[in-house]
């Protein structure tokens, strides 16, 4: 029976997976990809409204209905092309952002069945350029570009300015990426020995493969900029150095400092934040055999928090060999704050999750008590019951603890995914720059600081949140500059 006939406007195409009892041994990409069959199939789906509310809720402005006709019209490289026009980052941006909550959340027929797998067909798209090859680049006055990557779109002429942008992260190659494409000259300072930032360190490979944010890094390169890594700014050169260098400065440094409980044991042996954790697995790769770096590999792993990264963290546990991993979470299911999709993924692995519940202190094993004998080594920890009350100001219940609840779960590693902070290394030598009082960035509507050439966004200004707000606010910020330039 035909694809076409076995899906009608109401339902969607799910993408194939691996299946959960093979993946969680490897860490190869979970979700397989369309065929060019299914995805004309699911592109065929959307109605093509004539006010379409899906682009409202993309925060970098992709024209959704125009590339997902074109899919269904089996023109993916010009549907591709036309996501490169706003998007330099669609292979990532389909696999990783939260379109059941944005672009998919408005489309129509949501409503009355499910939506148009919008990120599934971005990515579909993507990929297939990526394999095919790409176009050739154009010039604002329409001279071709040899050797141009695919969907590097226009590029004005040299305007010669110069930008820097400090951190290579989802929201600084996008300021990076715009501001190319603006005729600036423009060099990014990245502080890892790799770009990509939480794309490169943070996301697991069986979410995001390497090999993809290589490709379309390279595609921003393509555009002219310069990457200088190894470069810490607040160590080489301080944020003054660059902004007396540069006619305009971007900040897209994230929020690296991991947070902790400040509870027992934090310091014990085993326990990990989970930056450190996932930057051992994923950029450093410590599931290899011959890895350069070392990793524990507990058998009874517990992780604190609810988020994306605490999934992440809790599915890389298993796929190193745990027995038995365990989300330990203060709220409900329903106010877990990781995507669904991710949830159910750890769930069909095999992860346990003790909601309502919160550590207290971390048990450690001290040995005979003889300082050759101590050992310093997780044990176990020790977590309370939580009850939900009164919505706190974010509108969320406030979780509260109830007396006497108390109970143990055997651990060996213990993994804090409870929240980062910006890294307070990027204000040394940094002169007119406001803080909030939660150390991030002060900013104005344009995503201006307070010193008048620096523009910030994305983690360092908000917080931890997601891949592609932190975009949006790289095209918000590439915007503002070009308009202080041009004025300048």
């Amino acid at each position: 029976m035909s694809i076409f006939k076995k899906f009608d406007r109401a339902g969607r195409i799910e993408m194939p997976e691996q299946p959960a009892e093979v993946r969680k041994h490897n860490f190869e990409e979970v979700a397989l990809g369309y065929t060019a069959e299914e995805a004309v199939a699911e592109a065929s789906r959307c109605i093509q409204c004539h006010a379409p509310r899906c682009v409202k809720g993309c925060p970098v402005n992709v024209n959704i209905p125009k590339f997902i006709g074109l899919i269904a019209k089996g023109k993916t490289e010009d549907a591709a092309e036309n996501i490169f026009e706003t998007n330099m980052l669609p292979a990532i941006c389909g696999r990783v952002c939260p379109q059941e909550t944005q672009c998919e959340e408005l489309c129509v027929l949501g409503k009355k069945g499910d939506p148009i797998a919008i990120g599934r067909l971005e990515r579909y798209a993507a990929d297939t350029a990526r394999v095919s090859g790409g176009k050739s680049c154009r010039i604002g006055d329409g001279t071709e570009m040899t050797d141009g990557k695919q969907g590097a779109g226009c590029i004005q002429k040299p305007t010669g300015k110069t930008v820097a942008v400090i951190g290579a992260g989802p929201a600084g190659l996008t300021a990076a990426a715009d501001s190319a494409k603006n005729g600036h000259m423009v060099t990014i300072y990245e502080s890892l020995h790799l770009p990509g930032g939480v794309l490169t360190y943070g996301i697991p490979s069986f979410r995001l493969p390497k090999d993809v944010v290589k490709a379309e890094i390279d595609d921003v390169l393509a555009l002219g900029v310069e990457l200088k890594t190894d470069y810490v700014i607040g160590r080489i050169k301080t944020l003054d150095d660059i902004s007396n260098e540069y006619d305009a400065v971007f900040l897209g440094t994230g929020a690296g400092l991991p947070n902790f409980m400040g509870i027992d044991g934090e310091n014990l042996n085993g326990v990990y934040s989970a930056n450190e954790f996932l930057t051992r697995v994923n950029l450093m790769k410590a599931y290899e055999k011959d890895a350069d770096t070392m990793i524990r590999r507990g058998k009874n792993v517990v992780v604190v928090g609810g988020g994306n990264v605490a999934m992440d963290a809790a599915r890389s546990a298993l796929r190193l060999g745990a027995e038995n991993v365990t989300v330990v979470y203060r709220r409900s299911d329903a106010e877990l704050p990781a995507r669904r999709e991710e949830i159910e993924h750890a769930k069909h692995e095999g992860i346990q999750f003790c909601l309502l519940a919160n550590p207290t202190k971390i048990i450690g094993d001290y040995g005979d008590g003889t300082p050759q004998g101590r050992k310093f080594d997780v044990k176990a920890v020790e977590c309370i019951r939580m009850e939900l009350g009164e919505p706190d100001e974010s509108g969320r219940r406030s979780p509260n603890p109830v007396n006497g609840s108390e109970f143990m779960i055997e651990a060996d590693v213990v993994i804090i995914a409870i929240g980062t902070s910006p890294n307070p290394l990027i204000f040394v030598g940094a002169s007119g720059i406001e803080k909030t009082k939660r150390g991030t960035l002060a900013v104005n509507e344009k995503l201006r600081t307070t010193k008048e050439n620096i523009f910030a966004g994305g983690d360092v200004v908000t917080g931890a949140a997601t891949v592609i707000s932190a975009m949006g606010a790289g095209k918000t910020a590439a915007k503002a500059i070009h308009e202080y330039l041009m004025k300048k």
